[in-house]
């Protein structure tokens, strides 16, 4: 009987070595595991926003200073004189251009890695839009290269003219325009998918998706405008359009830069659950 008794207790101590008590180390795991995918999410987005920071600034510099100092529509003759004279500038905010066009392809890459959980087939409409912007934007930039051959090379003056010649500036600059307006179709289409994964997604403030959806409309009336109603894009574009573009991108870009993103509750949500 007490050799019974001393079996039994060797069995209970052994069957409790092969089967310890369980501990809370899962939950604990799975926490580490929100927590660490939360933080690859925000480094991730706040890549997105570095990248779209410098998008902006040397987009914005190339159009709204380059452009501004050397484009004057209308006038062939200013046109030219400028081109030439600030031809080291132009070359430039080609190459800017060209920089902040290759930029904008990992914007959205990043961006897509980031949301593709929402929506799959929205997400790649989105990287479909920036690819076609891309595409069209550093092909435009050809006449504005174009434009600098032409101002710089005394052969063209003497095969047209100076007239001529200057006119041929003028016109290069006025493609290098239009192709910027239909360019810019596809970079405000890009904004809607964006902006509905992001109000989806629980990761950014839903108002910044509202906007970003919004920007989509002004850029396409903006660009419309432009080839239907030249005089009325002129007088409305600068003080109801743009500024609502601006809003939104800037809204997007400072919460990537500074926030990253909220934590997205399906992920965590799932991990949890599991």
């Amino acid at each position: 009987m007490s050799n019974q008794k001393i079996a039994t207790s060797a069995g209970a101590r052994a069957s409790a070595t092969a089967n310890p008590t369980p501990t809370r180390s899962a939950p604990t795991s799975r926490r580490q595991t929100v927590a660490g995918l939360i933080h690859a999410q925000r480094r991730l987005a706040r890549t997105a926003g570095v990248y779209y920071l410098v998008v902006a600034v040397l987009g914005g510099w190339a159009h709204g200073y380059v452009r501004a100092q050397t484009y004057v529509p209308g006038d062939a003759a200013a046109t030219a004189e400028n081109v030439l004279n600030n031809a080291s500038l132009v070359r430039l905010g080609f190459v800017a251009d060209i920089v902040q066009a290759v930029l904008m392809l990992f914007v959205v890459m990043a961006l897509y890695r980031l949301l593709q959980h929402v929506n799959t087939n929205v997400a790649r409409m989105m990287v479909m839009f920036v690819a076609v912007s891309v595409a069209i934007t550093c092909l435009n930039l050809v006449f504005q290269f174009g434009s600098v051959l032409v101002a710089e090379d005394p052969g063209y003056a003497a095969a047209f003219g100076a007239q001529g010649s200057d006119g041929l500036v003028l016109l290069l600059l006025d493609l290098q325009h239009f192709g910027y307006l239909i360019a810019q179709i596809f970079f405000g289409l890009w904004l809607f998918p964006l902006g509905l994964l992001a109000y989806r997604s629980g990761m950014f403030p839903r108002v910044i998706g509202v906007l970003l959806m919004a920007g989509t409309v002004t850029y396409l009336t903006d660009a419309l405008l432009h080839f239907l109603a030249p005089a009325v894009a002129d007088a409305i574009s600068a003080t109801a359009l743009i500024p609502v573009v601006i809003i939104a991108e800037v809204s997007m870009l400072a919460y990537l830069l500074v926030k990253g993103v909220k934590p997205a509750p399906s992920p965590a949500g799932s991990l949890t659950a599991n």
